[in-house]
């Protein structure tokens, strides 16, 4: 039973080993008791930017239970650590047919590994193409030529996320977290995502790790199809027929539906099938730019170029009498705006950088939630709604980003930065982002850029750069599902992952994948 020993503050230039004796200290244990100790996760404590501090939590080890279980009970700062295992439970029906995932992103990935290693050999259909190819239409799309519909940032081998700065945060705490980033450092990223409170991969990183992730499921016996999406479904008796857009129509034990958050085509086709759905909040912004610079010295003062300090990164939120909020989402130290959108005559923008995040600029979304309440009842008018705000963009800017400085926002006079230097490759034009908008999405945009300005110097340079829009934060759709985890009206179909409503991020959506697996395993046995 180790333990995990939180809140041990240090100065940054401290040592493992001051590390770790503070911690015996804190919860009263001597060096001769302990069998390993060793720096379990780091965060940094800027708040007060005049002593900056590292908070530590430790792993500890004593090789005593009882010991351990009393000091668990003991000190608030100590808890058992989790044992981060998959605990399968396999089922022993027999049924016809393979398990189908439907999307390679990080819900399909270790739904399709999970069950590959247990004996599964499922099929993967996945819209998009494979990494190496993907990375050339996105590059193509990125220096100004045309959209491929089915594999962009959105859609191919990875999902969103292999083309974004790689965050693997969770707000929930999980031991299958702990689980998931073994996989990723066994498949190639770096073993320090093992001690980050805030671990990140980077794009750079994250393109080869999928690609390991699909050759472990191929040499278990599983099967991947590439630019293959599913084009329509049914259930007949026990099992569900699939039909793909490769002309083959597959009967399946399970459908373990993974489809990402921008998949509009597969929704349209759900809700022409009368399988559930539900509307769901989510929220729709800008990205903003400031030099990586100017964060750093809203973080940390006089420290700022303190080599021993991460690059500075933020979370920001306001949320008004009315219950609207707007915050900051996905921001990506020293990276880059880029395009995102998925469907021709759109302007989609995102964020992405690599491991080393040493681009000159830091960007974020800057978000405001929006209802059904907001944009209608319909299961479908979410996407409705983003997709027209999407198309208004296109026909403000063109083929270029709508972008405008924070000050030319709050006077209502576009103009592009004189400091910044635009991230977004297809280029940028001056544009009345509230064009862009309902009233009140500019509006809330305003007031969160200008509480924010209290809280970080960089956010009231009005020189900082907006573009527009950001669109895809989260699922507009939820694929409701029962406690099996199988839709509410069609036996077999397991919705999963962001696409589904269930996840928002690379580690969450693994963590419903694996789940989402172990369901499945649960009502049968191996094929």
């Amino acid at each position: 039973m180790p333990l995990i020993i939180n809140n041990i503050k240090m100065p940054p230039d401290s040592s493992e080993e001051q590390v770790t004796a503070k911690a015996l200290k804190s919860v009263g244990v001597r060096p001769g008791e302990v069998q390993k100790a060793d720096i379990h996760k780091t965060s940094v404590d800027a708040r007060d930017n005049s002593n900056i501090r590292f908070v530590h939590s430790v792993y500890l080890s004593l090789g005593d239970k009882e010991r351990e279980k009393s000091i668990a009970a003991k000190y608030k700062d100590a808890a058992v650590a989790a044992e981060g295992r998959i605990k399968p439970e396999i089922g022993t029906v027999h049924k016809s047919g393979r398990v189908l995932v439907v999307g390679f992103g990080p819900a399909g990935m270790f739904a399709a590994l999970t069950l590959a290693r247990y004996g599964y050999k499922p099929i993967v259909a996945e819209r998009g193409a494979g990494i190496e190819k993907r990375i050339e239409r996105v590059d193509r799309y990125m220096s100004g030529g045309t959209l491929d519909r089915q594999t962009n940032i959105q859609f191919g081998e990875g999902g969103a996320g292999t083309f974004s700065d790689g965050k693997l945060t969770c707000r929930h705490k999980d031991e299958l977290c702990r689980v998931v980033l073994k996989e990723f450092v066994s498949f190639g990223a770096p073993e320090e995502i093992l001690n980050k409170a805030k671990p990140h991969i980077g794009t750079d990183k994250l393109r080869n790790v999928v690609k390991g992730i699909r050759e472990e499921l191929i040499s278990l016996g599983g099967e991947v199809r590439f630019e293959t999406a599913l084009c329509d479904i049914e259930h007949k008796g026990s099992s569900i027929y699939a039909t793909l857009s490769d002309g083959t129509k597959i009967e399946c034990s399970a459908v373990i539906l993974a489809i990402g958050h921008s998949a509009r085509d597969t929704f349209e086709m759900l809700a022409g099938k009368d399988v559930f759905l539900e509307p769901k909040p989510f929220s729709v912004g800008a990205r903003i730019e400031h030099l990586q610079t100017a964060v750093n010295d809203s973080l940390y003062g006089r420290n700022a170029n303190d080599p021993l300090l991460p690059k500075g990164e933020y979370q920001l939120s306001y949320r008004d009498k009315n219950g609207r909020g707007v915050y900051s989402f996905c921001m990506c130290p020293g990276g880059m705006v880029v395009p995102a959108a998925s469907e021709e005559e759109t302007t989609v923008t995102n964020g992405m950088s690599e491991f080393a995040r040493d681009g000159k600029n830091a960007n974020a979304a800057i978000v405001v939630s929006v209802t059904p309440g907001d944009f209608g009842g319909g299961v479908l008018d979410g996407m409705s709604f983003a997709r027209e705000i999407e198309r208004r963009a296109y026909r403000l800017t063109g083929d270029k980003a709508p972008a405008c400085t924070v000050g030319g926002f709050l006077s209502g006079k576009p103009a592009l930065s004189r400091v910044i230097e635009p991230t977004y490759s297809r280029g940028v034009m001056a544009a009345d982002l509230q064009r862009l908008f309902p009233g009140y999405v500019s509006d809330m945009l305003k007031t969160g850029l200008m509480s924010f300005a209290r809280k970080m110097k960089c956010f009231s340079d009005g020189e900082a750069l907006l573009t527009a829009p950001e669109t895809r934060t989260s699922s507009p759709v939820r694929i409701t599902r029962n406690d099996k985890r199988q839709s509410l009206s069609m036996p077999g179909l397991y919705p999963c992952g962001e696409g589904a409503g269930y996840a928002g991020g690379i580690m969450s959506a693994a963590v419903d994948g694996i789940k989402t697996a172990l369901a499945v395993m649960k009502e049968q046995a191996p094929q």
